[in-house]
């Protein structure tokens, strides 16, 4: 019984349309027009069976929901990291020296040495593509004391070191030259160091410190963010004047680590084994000794960042059109099933003056219709749950990291979706065009 009132409403909507489909209709109207007739029909049809037609959108919006996750989620990843590097230079270099791994000139293998300011002079003379070469000296686990006690690295620095690494100075300066010539008592704090030792105070700059037994003067805050740094991230260290921290702790001329940069256009890898000699002979060190003399090219780092991101967007977009295909494919197989099922209602139809452009356009339509609703819920739940991810990585009102697609992103999914829709129609439809009236007659 239900089965005749089920095939009594489909002839009732077909001849309701009857005089519609015998008139002349543009082409291209016919198949992207929707009057409230048609849109009626649509959903009575894919609310015949819920059960099927939600599953079969499920593949669809899955596909659409790994997309726009992987393609948002790689995007906040990618930001993180870049956060890490924020501020440090990409034509960059880092020397420091380490324990020797080949004897050379009568020194046995395992033989400790260090740099000095010499090293400085020998780079900066001999290799005329180098832009800054500035050296640090550091010291770990000195006590400080504030209003509250705390531990830092300490760094002694030259002023050209924020051409190497960008200081983000929110509050106050950073070490000037007139610091280095008089070796001012003075220092820089990192961000995690100023809100330990100086919680709830707005400006901490003219307040004084005292590391070990000596007091410093607060000149300024560093709120750089970036954790790109040799020997201690930047937010829990205090930078004071090199030439105070060698006369104070009796450094001499050692040096810790020497940071270098290459004038616009110079390859540092290009360099590398010309920076790792000339430091190599001073110190009378095999130069083909690459542990002995350890140099850090942060080119290569940036690059492999840049390097795998790149394929980590391919794979991102592999798996995401491939499960979108396969979504399309079950939203195409059960449209045939729908077609088959409808034969006399397509019979009927032609039997009346459908042409097998309005059978083509009524199939169509179908496919595009389910899966749009389920690729833009898919889209919508994740943009939520990136948003959530974001707002995770948001402190202070500031957003770490960006979990969202691009607006070009958003758009290609969309017109994606469209194109799926049709291709998935497309086989179901071209089938329903060949149902002849006579053959709906024989299939009931």
């Amino acid at each position: 019984m239900s089965q005749d009132n089920d095939t009594s409403r489909r002839t009732r909507a077909t001849l309701r349309h009857a005089p519609r489909a015998m008139r002349r209709r543009n082409p291209l109207s016919s198949l992207l027009k929707f009057d409230s007739d048609r849109l009626h029909e649509i959903l009575d049809t894919l609310s015949r069976n819920k059960s099927r037609t939600l599953l079969t959108g499920f593949g669809v919006f899955w596909g659409v929901f790994m997309l726009v996750m992987l393609s948002g989620g790689g995007q906040g990843l990618k930001d993180m990291i870049n956060k890490q590097l924020d501020g440090f230079a990409t034509n960059a270099a880092v020397v420091w020296a380490q324990p020797t791994t080949k004897p050379f000139h009568g020194f046995r293998k395992d033989r400790t040495w260090y740099m000095n300011y010499g090293d400085v002079t020998r780079l900066k003379s001999h290799i005329p593509e180098l832009d800054v070469v500035t050296p640090t000296v550091c010291l770990w686990g000195n006590a400080v004391n504030g209003e509250h006690s705390s531990s830092a690295v300490i760094k002694g620095i030259l002023p050209d070191m924020q051409r190497v690494q960008e200081p983000r100075m929110k509050l106050g300066r950073y070490i000037n030259d007139i610091d280095i010539a008089q070796g001012r008592k003075v220092c820089v704090l990192g961000e995690q160091i100023y809100k330990r030792l100086f919680p709830g105070v707005a400006d901490p700059c003219g307040q004084v410190i005292r590391v070990d037994s000596i007091y410093y003067s607060v000149v300024g805050v560093n709120f750089a963010e970036g954790n790109m740094s040799i020997n201690g991230s930047d937010q829990e260290s205090i930078f004071m004047p090199l030439s105070l921290i060698q006369n104070v702790y009796n450094r001499g001329n050692n040096v810790d680590i020497i940071f270098m940069t290459g004038k616009p256009g110079v390859v540092m890898s290009d360099i590398t084994t010309k920076i790792r000699t000339t430091v190599a002979k001073a110190h009378d060190i095999d130069p083909t000794d690459e542990k002995g003399v350890m140099v850090f090219n942060t080119e290569m780092m940036f690059s492999m960042v840049d390097n795998l991101f790149r394929g980590v967007n391919w794979l991102i977009w592999l798996v995401g059109i491939g499960t979108l295909i396969a979504g399309a494919i079950g939203v195409s197989n059960i449209m045939m099933v729908t077609v088959r099922e409808r034969t006399v209602e397509l019979g009927i139809r032609r039997a009346i003056g459908a042409t097998p452009r309005d059978i083509l356009s009524q199939i169509i339509k179908e496919s595009i219709l389910l899966t749009s609703v389920a690729g833009m819920s898919g889209i919508l739940f994740a943009v939520l749950i990136l948003e959530a991810l974001e707002l995770a990585n948001t402190s202070d009102g500031v957003t770490s990291a960006h979990f969202q697609i691009g607006f070009s992103t958003a758009a290609g999914a969309v017109v994606m979706l469209s194109l799926l829709g049709v291709m998935a129609g497309l086989a179901p439809a071209l089938r329903a065009m060949s149902v002849k009236p006579v053959d709906a007659i024989r299939d009931e």
